[in-house]
């Protein structure tokens, strides 16, 4: 195997086990923590004496055999003996208490997340690092890249009364982070709102820079969860996550989710008006898919795939708000918004809100207003500037601290 580009922080706390204190570690990870031969964190650090008490897993599991919404139970390890923490659906005190019963002195993440506000293991990372401050515990992150680089920001944040467990803080969806640089922004904004949280320790890389997209790393590509199987994929999801909000599938039970959108009622007038407006980076294809599982599931439905042609200059909400605008013209009678759930019997927003951040884009689809959809995205530049001081890299190669 090649030697990648990039150190990973695992590799170096491998080679350095001081650069994390404590003496009873609980780390945070999953399938994802290898190193970067692609041993698992949890079995090198354990073999390397490094001070493993327990692991805690988050949404789709420690084995990742999970689906979206879904875990692994807790138990034990069946590689390190380890107890397992399930994490999914628990914060605050309940957080707490079963942290405390692990009887962990440190907490430490090393998970591979894929650089969207919606997507769940940074979220993950900061309800441990909201309860590691409470409980009085040190936080550390072994850091990785942002498969989609750390230049690219888009999207407009999160707006107060939409946090949830698809976006907890007022980050862009498209947000140029590594999970390091997220735990020290989480950290900074806690802070900011009035709660005592330290800045965590981050084990920083080695040879990563905001210009490098996966391919450059010289890392291989593990399927970050069951929906996720290729950079490719992670990069469409930016955008097309936000079907998963809408009547039409996003391509889950398919070989290609997130690249795959479709629905009973979508003809070729779909990918003709679509590609009739060429958008930068992307051309569609008119194909037929059956969903295994998940929206449509077991029926013959029409939709597009996107076909990747330039992945620095595809712009993926661009695309995907594009998408939804066309869908709501063309086919005002079908196309619809999934209905807000409900919890402890009060409607919260609609999905799609919460995987926005607020509750504009439903009303600029219906008006197929994209320009103010564009000044929308256009607010992650403010929300970079804000957040500016606590990024770890630099545009040339970084070098680690």
């Amino acid at each position: 195997m090649p030697m990648p580009s990039v150190q990973l922080g695992v590799d170096r706390l491998l080679g350095d086990h001081g650069l994390v204190a404590g003496e009873r570690w609980g780390l945070i990870t999953n399938y994802t923590g290898v190193t970067s031969d692609l041993e698992l964190s949890s079995v090198a650090l354990r073999r390397s004496g490094a001070p493993l008490a327990a692991l805690l897993s988050p949404e789709h599991g420690l084995q990742g055999t999970a689906q979206a919404g879904e875990s692994e139970a807790s138990g034990s390890d069946p590689r390190t003996g380890l107890p397992v923490l399930d994490t999914y659906m628990l914060a605050d005190e309940a957080l707490d208490a079963a942290i405390r019963e692990l009887d962990v002195d440190a907490l430490v993440v090393d998970i591979q997340d894929i650089g969207v506000r919606c997507y769940t293991y940074v979220w993950t990372m900061v309800d441990c690092l909201r309860s590691a401050a409470r409980l009085g515990i040190p936080f550390h992150v072994l850091d990785r890249p942002n498969p989609l680089g750390g230049r690219t920001v888009s999207g407009p944040g999160v707006e107060p009364g939409f946090e949830s467990f698809v976006g907890r803080l007022d980050v862009p969806m498209r947000h140029g982070m590594t999970i390091g640089e997220m735990a020290r922004v989480a950290a900074q904004l806690d802070r900011a709102g009035g709660h005592d949280v330290p800045d965590p320790n981050v084990v920083e890389m080695r040879g990563w820079s905001r210009s490098m997209l996966w391919a450059d790393t010289g890392l291989e590509w593990i399927m970050p969860s069951p929906n996720m199987p290729t950079p490719i994929t992670a990069l469409a999801y930016v955008g097309t996550a936000l079907f998963e909000g809408t009547s039409l599938s996003e391509g889950r039970g398919t070989t290609r989710p997130f690249e795959l959108v479709g629905a009973p009622w979508i003809d070729d007038r779909y990918v003709d008006e679509l590609n009739r407006r060429e958008l930068a980076g992307v051309h569609f294809r008119s194909t037929s898919f059956m969903p295994t599982f998940s929206k449509w599931r077991g029926e013959a439905i029409g939709g597009v795939q996107l076909h990747l042609r330039d992945a620095r200059s595809f712009d993926p909400l661009v695309t995907a708000t594009t998408m939804l605008v066309v869908a709501q013209q063309m086919f005002p009678d079908d196309f619809a918004w999934s209905e807000p759930m409900w919890e402890n019997g009060v409607a919260r927003p609609h999905f799609v809100d919460l995987l926005w951040g607020g509750g504009e884009l439903r009303g600029l689809v219906e008006t197929a207003d994209l320009e103010a959809i564009v000044r929308e995205l256009e607010r992650a530049s403010a929300l970079r500037d804000r957040d500016s001081e606590w990024l770890l890299y630099g545009d040339e190669d970084g070098h680690g601290r």
